[in-house]
């Protein structure tokens, strides 16, 4: 890797972490001077960096108006679940062996989110829940698979800025992950990965109902 794409790539990274943290908001226009300066990276540079993320569909590029967060259709957010559903479940009933770590990855996110509801930091729940589902698919034991759901899911936290209701959606399911947790920590595998299909379905349907377009 060249100096200039290892540059851009960790401009992307942090790009890629604002989004996920909600930071940066669909619709946003990212402005070149700004970012360039920010990072301390050329024009050349930032370019290939946004070039990356447009890739990845976190960006999107409009003829003479520049560089925009890209923003969420009623059709993207089925397909991510549709993806999320195929993905996380096949990922848990890939697991071999549920070691500790992975385990205590899991405990921590869901006392992040629980001790960020009882706060009222809702954005902090969203957070703590990407987090849940990123320590769902690490158990599988694959940095592959890890950087591809972190991608999927880097999309997804797009969908969230579209919501009406955060609280109500995100209060719905801080018990569900707390019993995906219990079952994997009891050794039923396949009863978690069937309780995680239910819940990105339903999940989905309480998405679609607070979504705004």
């Amino acid at each position: 890797m060249t100096d200039t794409s290892g540059a851009a790539s960790r401009v992307a990274d942090a790009l890629r972490a604002e989004i996920a943290t909600g930071e940066l908001v669909p619709g946003m226009r990212l402005s070149e001077e700004r970012v360039k300066q920010a990072h301390g990276v050329s024009r050349s540079t930032l370019r290939e960096a946004f070039r990356l993320l447009i890739r990845e569909r976190l960006l999107v590029h409009e003829l003479s108006r520049g560089v925009f967060v890209r923003q969420l259709s009623r059709q993207d957010v089925t397909d991510l679940y549709e993806v999320r559903r195929v993905i996380e479940c096949a990922a848990l009933r890939h697991i071999s062996s549920l070691e500790p770590a992975g385990l205590r990855r899991l405990s921590a996110a869901i006392s992040d989110g629980r001790e960020a509801a009882e706060k009222g930091h809702w954005d902090d729940v969203a957070a703590a829940s990407i987090r849940f589902h990123e320590a769902l698919v690490a158990l599988a034991g694959s940095a592959r698979l890890d950087a591809v759901v972190g991608e999927i899911l880097a999309e997804f936290r797009l969908a969230y800025a579209h919501m009406k209701d955060t609280q109500v959606f995100h209060s719905a399911f801080l018990k569900r992950n707390e019993e995906i947790a219990d079952a994997l920590r009891s050794g039923d595998v396949e009863g978690a990965a069937t309780l995680l299909d239910a819940y990105l379905v339903d999940a989905e349907e309480a998405l679609q109902k607070h979504f705004v377009d």
